[in-house]
């Protein structure tokens, strides 16, 4: 019987190329994984794995495609890069932080976009490229 009362400990994920291990942080000061490689002034996650397998395939770099599981350590907000954009509510339960997130396990049998959904989303992210519009804003 499940105790109802209990409140379940939410899980967060980050989808990286980083190859990084248990204990790490992961913080802000890092070149993006997106856009125009900037210093980034924040670092992202979600509570769905689909949004950090989004993160892991479209991360710049040649590493292997990873998914952490990660526990923040400061405040975080709403990621209103897509919250605000394209999915008012937050419905991809995606989020963003200036403190960092403590790696505490690996995901290692996830399963990717296809190759279709995968070209879409680089075309796409080409065109507002082409346009001048920056993927992330921070």
């Amino acid at each position: 019987m499940m105790n109802t009362t209990a409140k379940e400990a939410t899980v967060y994920y980050h989808g990286t190329k980083a190859d990084l291990k248990i204990g790490d942080l992961i913080e802000v000061g890092y070149v993006s994984n997106y856009g125009t490689k900037r210093k980034s002034k924040y670092i992202y996650l979600s509570e769905t794995l689909d949004a950090a397998t989004w993160g892991a395939e479209l991360a710049f770099g040649d590493g292997k495609e990873r998914i952490y599981v990660v526990e923040p350590t400061g405040a975080i907000e709403d990621d209103p890069n897509v919250t605000d954009k394209k999915f008012p509510g937050n419905p991809t339960k995606s989020y963003r932080s200036q403190h960092p997130f403590k790696v505490v396990g690996e995901l290692t049998d996830w399963k990717g976009h296809s190759p279709e959904q995968l070209k879409m989303m680089k075309d796409h992210l080409e065109k507002l490229k082409e346009q001048g519009i920056e993927a992330i804003e921070d």
